[in-house]
């Protein structure tokens, strides 16, 4: 089979420089498009080091028509796996314009782009946000949808372009992969999640709070029910999730149209399992507080992940000690993410 040529638009990201190390070991060659707003080239450089491999990266855009339009001009692109955008939940609530800018209006820019290219394979980075809140487990990808915030509706408004621009062309392959929560970090300890300022998800600030920069984590919620009072989510390895877009690209011109696919376990761990978990890799007790439940969280949400299996040939693989491991041993090697004080 010829070398087929990537372009992964947020590449240097948490969830892009994971899948850019898995598609350079499955011998893809990889362009990868990032604006560095929320990320840090070192990652690239890692990637690198790790795979043993170059990829080929610009400074740009999806925004930028004209970035675009140079990219697919430069190289003879098959694909393009697309996690570029804005992603904090909190701060989509105080700055929607922004969110539908970046990930709506940057995502049209992106396919009108690949369509003047006569590029139509997309594997697009969905969110188990499309869900809503959850009324019934496990999630199947054919259950009503639905966003309660300004972060989640981008990702519902984008699948919905997509399955109006595959209906409108046949011609396009279209998978959107609804993420559940990843955690972890590669093996090496060389890359792994680096937010800015305080984190939004719970993996990076438990990890924060075990090496000192924070005094404890606060678990927002006592009084669910479910078994420990705490809320229970789908937690998955980001390595797992990086392996699902390889098979998602392996397998695009066999499916049709455009395809929702979860990415999770199926299983569901409490936010309390989970600072014991930490606490458990840590090898010491992580100091967690009481605080009241936020507006708009589901009790339990976790996965269905039949479809992926059936369709990608993929399950997760990784367990629960292997996250926070390897989770661990990214905070402990880079204390202060990519940007070493």
């Amino acid at each position: 089979m010829p070398t087929s040529t990537v372009l992964v638009t947020g590449g240097a990201g948490y969830i892009g420089s994971h899948t850019c190390v898995e598609l350079l070991a499955a011998g893809y060659e990889v362009v990868v498009l990032d604006d560095l707003s929320n990320s840090s080239p070192e990652a690239l450089r890692r990637v690198e080091s790790i795979a043993g491999r170059t990829l080929t990266f610009v400074e740009g855009s999806i925004n930028d028509p004209s970035t675009l339009r140079s990219v697919f001009s430069r190289f003879p692109l098959s694909a393009v796996v697309h996690f570029a955008g804005s992603k904090a939940v909190g701060e989509s609530v105080e700055k929607p314009l922004l969110y539908f800018q970046n990930n709506v209006a940057g995502t049209v820019t992106l396919l009108q782009e690949m369509k003047a290219a006569n590029c139509k394979k997309l594997v697009f980075s969905s969110s188990a946000t499309v869900y809503g809140e959850a009324k019934v487990v496990p999630l199947k990808e054919e259950m009503p949808l639905g966003a309660n915030n300004p972060y989640g509706r981008t990702k519902l408004f984008i699948e919905e372009m997509c399955r109006d621009l595959a209906h409108s062309d046949p011609s396009w392959h279209i998978v959107l992969l609804r993420y559940f929560n990843p955690i972890g970090a590669h093996a090496s300890g060389r890359i792994g999640e680096d937010p800015k300022g305080i984190p939004n998800n719970l993996m990076p600030y438990i990890t924060q709070v075990a090496i000192g920069r924070h005094p404890h984590v606060r678990i927002f919620g006592t009084d669910y029910d479910t078994p420990d009072g705490t809320a229970i989510r789908d937690y998955i390895h980001v390595v797992d999730l990086a392996e699902g877009h390889v098979a998602a690209l392996q397998k695009i011109e066999g499916l049709a149209g455009c395809t929702a696919i979860n990415l999770g376990t199926g299983h569901g761990y409490s936010v309390r399992q989970m600072v014991d978990a930490v606490s458990k890799a840590v090898g010491k007790e992580i100091p967690y507080q009481n605080v009241p439940r936020r507006p708009g969280d589901s009790p339990v949400t976790y996965s269905d992940p039949s479809r992926a299996r059936d369709l990608l040939g993929w399950t997760a693989k990784k367990t629960l000690d292997d996250m926070c491991r390897d989770s661990w041993n990214w905070q402990q090697n880079n204390p202060n993410g990519y940007h070493q004080i």
